[in-house]
This record gives C-alpha cells, sequence and structure tokens, in this order.
C-alpha cells in the first residue's frame, strides 16, 4: 500500500512534467525549424546568401592554403594570433572567420556553419546575423589576449605565452555564438544544451586556446540575447544614470559702453514773434426797412370810408 500511494503521488508530477517537455519541444520546433522553413518559402533562395557566402568561403580558402604560396597569402590576410599588434588583428578577424582552422575538420564544419547562418539569417536578419557573428568572434579573440597577457595561475584564468604563438582562425565561434543567440531568444533549451553545453565539455576536456574562445562566445551571445529587444529599457537607464544638470541663471552678456555725444552748440536767442491777431470787424447792422405809410395810432381808412 506504502508503494501504491507514492506511485499514485508521482503520477500527477510525472504528468505535469510530460505536460511541460511536450510544450516545451513543441514550441522549440516551430520557432527553430517552422518558422525559418516558412521565412524561406516566402524569401526564396535569397533568404540563405550569407549561409552560401559563408560555406564557399571557407571551401575557398581552404583550397587556397594547400598551396604554398597560398598557404602565405590566407596567412597574411586571415591570420590572427595573439601575438600580433593589436590592429593587425581587428583587421584580420573579418576575414578569419573564413579561414578554417588547423586542429578542426573542413568539411564536417561546412555543415554546422552552413545551418547556423541560414537560421539566423532567416531568424533575425543579415544585418543582426553579421553583427553577432563578429561580436561574439572579436570577444573571444579579445578575451584570448587579455588570458594570454594575465599569464598562468590566477586560478586557471591565464594562459601561457606560448598560446599567443597559436593559429586563431576559424568560424566555430561565430558558429556557437549564433547558435547561442537563436536558443536565448526563441526559448529553445535543446539547442542550447547541444551548442553551449558542448562547448562547455570540450573546455573541460581539451584546456586549450580555442576552448576558451567558444565559452566566451557563448557568454557574450547569451549576454547579447538577454539585452534582446530591450533597446527602450536601456536606453532609459543609460539615461538615468547620467548626471542631470539643474537649469541656473544664464549669464547675460555685459552690454558695450555707450558712446558719449558731442555736445550740441547753443542755439541763438530769436526774437519773440508777434503774436498776429485778427482785425476784429464790427457786424454792420442793417437798419430796418422804413414802412411807406407809418402810422401815427390810427388805423388805415378803407375805400368806402372815403
Amino acid at each position: 500500500m506504502t508503494a501504491e500511494r507514492h506511485l499514485d503521488r508521482l503520477r500527477p508530477a510525472a504528468a505535469r512534467l510530460a505536460r511541460f517537455t511536450g510544450r516545451t519541444l513543441r514550441g522549440e520546433w516551430h520557432a527553430i525549424v517552422v518558422d525559418p522553413v516558412r521565412q524561406l518559402a516566402r524569401r526564396g533562395l535569397s533568404g540563405l546568401l550569407l549561409a552560401f557566402v559563408a560555406a564557399f568561403g571557407v571551401i575557398f580558402f581552404h583550397d587556397i592554403a594547400q598551396h604554398p604560396t597560398g598557404a602565405m597569402w590566407v596567412t597574411r590576410l586571415g591570420g590572427v594570433k595573439a601575438d600580433l599588434p593589436l590592429w593587425l588583428s581587428l583587421l584580420r578577424t573579418p576575414v578569419s572567420l573564413y579561414v578554417p582552422a588547423l586542429d578542426l575538420p573542413v568539411w564536417a564544419g561546412i555543415t554546422q556553419l552552413f545551418l547556423a547562418f541560414a537560421l539566423a539569417e532567416l531568424t533575425l536578419g543579415r544585418s543582426r546575423t553579421l553583427a553577432i557573428a563578429y561580436a561574439t568572434t572579436l570577444a573571444g579573440t579579445l578575451v584570448a589576449r587579455l588570458m594570454i597577457a594575465i599569464g598562468p595561475g590566477w586560478s586557471g584564468l591565464g594562459l601561457p605565452a606560448a598560446c599567443g604563438q597559436v593559429l586563431d582562425t576559424g568560424p566555430s565561434a561565430a558558429v556557437v555564438g549564433l547558435f547561442t543567440y537563436l536558443s536565448v531568444i526563441r526559448r529553445a533549451p535543446v539547442v542550447f544544451t547541444l551548442t553551449g553545453g558542448s562547448m562547455v565539455w570540450e573546455s573541460i576536456a581539451v584546456p586549450n586556446l580555442a576552448g576558451r574562445e567558444h565559452l566566451i562566445a557563448v557568454g557574450s551571445a547569451v549576454v547579447l540575447g538577454l539585452l534582446h529587444g530591450r533597446r527602450a529599457q536601456l536606453r532609459a537607464l543609460g539615461r538615468s544614470l547620467l548626471p542631470t544638470r539643474t537649469p541656473g541663471p544664464s549669464p547675460t552678456a555685459p552690454t558695450a559702453p555707450t558712446a558719449p555725444t558731442a555736445p550740441t552748440a547753443p542755439t541763438a536767442p530769436t526774437a519773440p514773434q508777434a503774436s498776429q491777431v485778427l482785425p476784429v470787424t464790427a457786424s454792420a447792422t442793417v437798419p430796418a426797412p422804413a414802412s411807406p405809410h407809418p402810422t401815427s395810432g390810427r388805423t388805415p381808412m378803407t375805400s368806402l370810408e372815403r
């Protein structure tokens, strides 16, 4: 009875775990496979331009490096080492993405390279794909130089100076960075385990320069993936960290002194002008007309009375 009770208690938890795993795998399948395939059907082969360029670039540089003269030019164009000047390493880093690594098989990595750039271009676009690939590769190169500069010790963080002469080329850091970035922004734990987890195991099993750079590429891709879609929040945070200046009274420019005016000459006194008085004319009174027959208090007679 006790075992049956334990089984009854574990069955709901196992069912919830199975449902969660199913939802996660189904969402990851749609995010990593179904959505890019739909983008490919809509855009056509033009959506795989970066993938074709990356694959053909690695094949081209691999074929050229088979000849002594070609190997010399490949090293001059894309050979990156930690003991080179920093400006020269930065100048060669874009080309070093297409130069095959010495200790990795070329044809086995072509499939991973094509798949990584294809999924990233269909999901992120060309500009962001190039930015993530270059940023993760550059982060690995710069941090590796810092580890070599520190030297051995520091709890295994530093590297011996002999690592500075190792040829640091290959698109592996970009491939790992693209897969990790996609798995973070698409919430794909299976892809993240297959890429980031394998790089961690590689760095533990074979503690060399390439393993360290792959770990750095994974870490930088995780940070970039967590910052994805938070541009407004980052701008607000940057504005809040900047010191705010309170507007003070604006200083007014001093006014230039006015030039003294020349004294005016005194004017001569003028004679007082006589006020023109208009002559007053007496109004002529018009006498009243005299009556032809002045009356002397009597009334005039009529013709009958005469």
